[in-house]
């Protein structure tokens, strides 16, 4: 790897770590950035997975304080995720590179559109359990447990876009902000990116170089990506999101 080319990489990563703290799909940076300098799609998932690893890390830290109060539903969710990301690497050595291709961008798109209606459909759901006398399911209930699990298959896969999933999901099914879901989604990415990371040290091929500069990068990204999500509206927060999804379904489908 060429001077440049390292910069390349570890600007990636700032990009990445800063993207996925405060929405998700910073993969779709780093992930072309190392297929650009070289090494075969593969190693680069999976030298990519380990690197966005402190930056997930970093982000979850930044967020400690809306994690205040979501121990037993972090500790709940936190499960399954490391169950999904283990799913997720073991199909990533085992199926073909292009499996996910065609559903993925329709996955998106359908979190895309969960992410805009969710407060109409949050008022909705509030409306008819008050009609009903009924209460919200505690920690989401089964749905919400089964969409983070598949989610985090997917994110052990692959990942791109994995963080608007996750905030679809906890958006329309918990009663919390979206900062508060924010939070739980940076614990679970570091998760599910963490076990898959553990599984491809001893099942893939790894380029450590591009593992070093990716996760130095994320890093510093994590960081600044909590001073500056914590901080925004949740309209703002909300359209950044859309964005970055309908950046992510394009990619996905021209590449």
């Amino acid at each position: 790897m060429s001077p440049a080319e390292a910069v390349a990489v570890f600007a990636a990563g700032v990009g990445a770590g800063t993207i996925n703290t405060v929405v998700g799909s910073g993969t779709l940076l780093t992930f072309p950035v190392l297929l650009a300098v070289g090494l075969p799609p593969v190693t680069a998932n999976v030298s990519n997975a380990l690197g966005l690893v402190p930056g997930s890390v970093a982000g979850a830290i930044g967020y400690r304080r809306e994690l205040s109060g979501q121990r037993g539903l972090l500790l709940r969710l936190g499960v399954i995720a490391l169950a999904g990301g283990v799913t997720g690497a073991v199909l990533l050595v085992t199926l073909p590179s292009k499996a996910f291709d065609a559903i993925v961008p329709a996955l998106v798109a359908a979190a895309l559109v969960l992410v805009v209606l969710q407060p109409r459909l949050a008022r909705a759901l509030q409306a008819r359990r008050e009609r009903s006398g009924t209460t919200a399911p505690a920690h989401g209930g089964p749905l919400l447990a089964v969409g983070i699990l598949l989610a985090s298959v997917y994110g052990g896969y692959f990942g791109a876009a994995q963080g608007v999933l996750y905030l679809s999901l906890m958006g329309l099914l918990l009663d919390a902000t979206l900062q508060r879901a924010n939070a739980l989604k940076n614990v679970l990415a570091a998760l599910v990116n963490g076990v898959a990371a553990v599984f491809f040290i001893a099942a893939a091929h790894m380029d450590w170089a591009a593992v070093g500069l990716v996760a130095a990068g994320a890093t510093l990204g994590g960081i600044a990506g909590a001073r500056v999500g914590r901080r925004l509206p949740p309209a703002v927060l909300r359209g950044l999101i859309v964005a970055v999804g309908l950046a992510a379904i394009v990619q996905l489908l021209l590449g």
